[in-house]
């Protein structure tokens, strides 16, 4: 690792940056196959390393440009996967100057122009004085269309003296033309283990004093990337002055104390909400962020869900071992479906204090719907109490009230039904035709009653028309051709002129409406009413709903399915997909 001091001050992440495959920090497997193809001298004409931020990518690339032009400090050395660091092409290929090594930004050069500028117009040229001239591009993923495609006949058939490294955090950006002419690396998140071990390394060369705790909390929160760890452990010593402590850490990280996001989460499950609010406002007024809280509230029910199903996750480095025990204990106590429960609503909350214009506010409203919902039971043991409870019985004398009736709904009404006879006396009927009305055998094939002719309305689209016709038509009589209604209160006015208008446009036969002052059966839509009220008074009586109504003073029902709806779903539902290839018009035979 480089320590060179003559340039000032140099940031933690560049001045122990890996110099050879030896420093590099959790990515043996990628080490070892190189180490294999260099001692076989079964070198690629391209590699394209791929992962997450801070793993080493850029750096990789450097330590295999080095090993390809290292010559030793005798000068005679070949590609090796131990570089020298000491030779003229390994120092200047470290500090960026080597003639031979380009290196690109791919989110910066990103056109057809600039691939043809720095490479493609000196590929076939050889190296000044380096063994193999190399070209690393980072972020390549950020290349064009038109400069990938450029690249791909050079990628494929390179000069002997040429080599390709690209580095990307998107692979599945990059084409697929791409990839199949390199050998992919995966460089993989560092492992705590490795990146508390690391830092502390760094932390005793530089003459450091920081707490494990510290570290730990470090760890967490650089998430696996290197570099993000040693720019904070370098913020963190600055920070400390001195001594850093974990306290100090979690202040400059936003952070709140584990264990008292551990008495957060405790408090939420026993439903203390003044508790919780207190503790949030406690935290808060420490330095933390809210919407930190949130999320570490959110860590904390992931990591006691896993937990619970494989205990061997609580043996994390980065967890101290008071809240290790507490976070088993937590896990051996809480239903899988109440922490199923709050990991959804602090998904839901996260997001609202994230776009809310005052994080504390939503911060605070989500602990209380948190808290307020912590007692409830889970729907299965819900269900379960309610069937094993039997409802009360009714009071003395009492009985269970009537369904409703259907407003202007009189007894006559309420037994006549569609197609019933007319009633005698029809002062004030209004005609909109007096002449007999022929009648062709195709008007009785299409309308031959009177829902027919609804349906004829609904095909038609005419939503205006369906409603009048539905809430506005009491029929007294229906014969293909001639209707006649008592219309309803609310019917308009012209509901009979408008009706055989548009039937005689759609049949091209004259319909006959008439308008008689009473005799009606009840509306479609006043039948549909008192059908629901009746399942509704049916679905009252049940049992379980008699239960679920006791036991929810407010609960309404919403909706109703009746058996044959039920059943017609399930047999669409278990209807067969069709099979792409299969013909329908291909004989069984």
């Amino acid at each position: 690792m480089s320590e060179d001091r003559t340039t000032g001050y140099q940031v933690l992440a560049r001045k122990y940056r890996p110099e050879t495959f030896a420093d590099l920090v959790g990515q043996d497997a990628m080490v070892r196959t190189l180490k294999n193809a260099f001692a076989a001298d079964r070198i690629a004409q391209a590699f394209i390393l791929t992962g997450i931020r801070g793993t080493g990518k850029t750096t990789t690339a450097r330590i295999i440009a080095k090993g390809l032009n290292c010559t030793g400090p005798d000068g005679r050395g070949g590609p090796t996967t131990e570089p020298c660091g000491r030779c003229e092409a390994c120092r200047t290929i470290s500090a960026g100057q080597h003639v031979d090594v380009i290196e690109m930004d791919g989110a910066s050069q990103t056109r057809i122009d600039d691939i043809r500028s720095n490479v493609l117009e000196s590929v076939h040229y050889a190296p000044t004085s380096a063994r193999y001239k190399i070209y690393i591009i980072d972020e390549v993923h950020m290349l064009s269309n038109s400069a990938f495609n450029a690249l791909l006949k050079t990628l494929e058939e390179p000069p002997p003296h040429v080599k390709f490294i690209f580095a990307t955090t998107e692979i599945r950006k990059v084409p697929v033309t791409v990839l199949s002419r390199c050998q992919r690396f995966d460089l993989r998140r560092i492992e705590p283990e490795e990146m508390i071990a690391l830092l502390r390394r760094i932390a005793d060369a530089e003459g450091a004093r920081i707490s494990d705790d510290a570290l730990a909390l470090i760890t967490r929160a650089a998430e696996g990337s290197a570099r993000d760890a040693t720019s904070l452990l370098d913020q963190a010593i600055s920070h400390g002055a001195g001594e850093t402590t974990a306290e100090q850490v979690r202040a400059m990280l936003g952070l709140a104390d584990r264990g008292r996001v551990l008495d957060l989460f405790e408090m939420i499950l026993k439903g203390d909400a003044a508790g919780a609010l207190g503790e949030l406002a406690a935290q808060y007024a420490d330095g933390a962020d809210p919407l930190a809280v949130l999320r570490d509230l959110a860590e904390i029910t992931h990591w006691i869900s896993v937990v619970k199903i494989t205990p061997e996750a609580a043996e994390d480095p980065t967890i101290g071992p008071d809240e290790r025990a507490r976070g088993q204990a937590l896990a051996e106590r809480l239903a899988m479906r109440i922490l199923a429960r709050m990991w959804q609503m602090l998904l839901k909350a996260l997001e609202e204090v994230s776009l809310a214009p005052n994080s504390m506010m939503a911060a605070e409203m989500a602990l209380i719907r948190l808290t307020h919902v912590a007692d409830l039971p889970p729907p299965g043991e819900l269900v379960k109490k309610l069937r094993d409870t039997p409802p009360a019985a009714p009071a003395a004398g009492s009985t269970p009230a009537a369904a409703p009736r259907a407003p202007d709904a009189g007894p006559q009404s309420a037994a006549a039904g569609i197609g019933a006879p007319p009633a005698s006396g029809r002062e004030g009927s209004v005609t909109t035709a007096t002449a007999p009305v022929q009648v062709p055998e195709s008007l009785a094939v299409l309308c031959p009653g009177f829902e027919d002719m609804v349906e004829l309305i609904r095909r038609h689209r005419d939503v205006k028309l369906l409603i009048d016709v539905e809430t506005g038509v009491r029929l007294v009589s229906y014969a293909p051709g001639r209707i006649e209604f008592e219309p309803a209160p609310d019917a308009p006015a012209d509901l009979a002129q408008r009706l055989g208008r548009r039937l005689k446009a759609w049949t091209g036969v004259r319909w006959a409406v008439s308008v008689v002052a009473g005799g009606g059966a009840p509306t479609l839509a006043e039948t549909r009413d008192e059908k629901r009220r009746a399942l509704e008074q049916e679905a009252l009586e049940h049992p379980m709903v008699k239960a679920v109504i006791e036991a929810f003073p407010k609960a309404r029902i919403t909706a109703i399915r009746t058996h044959e709806e039920i059943a017609a779903q399930a047999a669409a539902e278990a209807l067969p997909e069709v099979d792409e290839e299969w013909d329908p018009f291909e004989s069984d035979d």
